[in-house]
């Protein structure tokens, strides 16, 4: 089920959600067809996944300590995949397939005004990563142990959203709402703008800073460094005085 078709209400980023995703792909090699089955197992495996990997890394995470952690058989895990890289490849795939999803279907109303799109993306980014932490942070950490073809697909999903940034920063160029020179770059130096917030997560918590607070800073900070002569600004209440540029959420 795509995330756009979730009943309204419904987390489409719940684990159970995702893992219901990753059998619908997954059904030439999941042996276990009843969802009502399959799912919940699927979300016991990947939670258990995420979590083992989180501490040891999962490279260094056996079958025999997943099927402890999850509950199951070895032989029951072997019904769900067949190796630990097809596992990878599930979690992996299921991370490319939503960020995807999700970026590239903006609201109605959104698209067409590249300042409100960019603010858009970088909204929807870190509250996504946020509802899905422990698959971003094993995406992001486990990268550089995973095998070439798997550390290959990584380098492709971190490719993949600095285009979608970087179309948009195109955009807005085009419409002159912002001034850019290298808009390659810049949207390469937006993307750990938005990974800093599930990498650290921990620093930012220390510091009491809530997920509000940071969308609009990284706004704000993304608003100064590409504005063009369309810079918005804010209008002082009950005064005609012009006040400085500034962003909005």
């Amino acid at each position: 089920m795509g995330l756009a078709r979730q009943r309204p209400g419904t987390n489409a980023f719940a684990m159970d959600v995702l893992c219901a995703r990753i059998l619908e792909r997954h059904r030439d090699s999941i042996r276990v067809q009843k969802p009502h089955l399959a799912v919940p197992n699927l979300t016991r495996i990947i939670g258990a996944t995420l979590t083992l990997s989180n501490k040891h890394g999962f490279h260094a995470t056996t079958l025999r300590q997943l099927a402890e952690a999850s509950g199951l058989s070895m032989g029951g895990l072997y019904t769900y995949f067949d190796s630990k890289p097809t596992l990878l490849s599930m979690i992996l795939g299921e991370v490319a397939e939503t960020v995807a999803e999700v970026l590239t279907a903006p609201p109605a109303g959104v698209k067409q005004d590249a300042r409100k799109h960019l603010h858009w993306i970088i909204a929807t980014h870190i509250r996504m990563s946020e509802a899905m932490q422990p698959w971003f942070v094993f995406s992001f950490m486990e990268a550089k142990s995973f095998p070439p073809a798997e550390r290959q697909r990584a380098i492709e999903m971190e490719v993949m959203t600095e285009k979608i940034i970087a179309d948009v920063l195109k955009h807005g160029v085009a419409s002159g709402v912002f001034a850019i020179d290298q808009v390659t770059l810049t949207a390469s130096l937006i993307k750990p703008l938005l990974q800093d917030w599930y990498v650290k997560r921990a620093k930012y918590r220390r510091r009491g800073t809530s997920i509000e607070a940071y969308i609009n800073a990284v706004g704000a900070f993304v608003d100064a460094a590409v504005a063009g002569r369309t810079r918005p600004s804010r209008v002082a209440t009950g005064s005609r005085t012009r006040s400085r540029p500034t962003a909005q959420p």
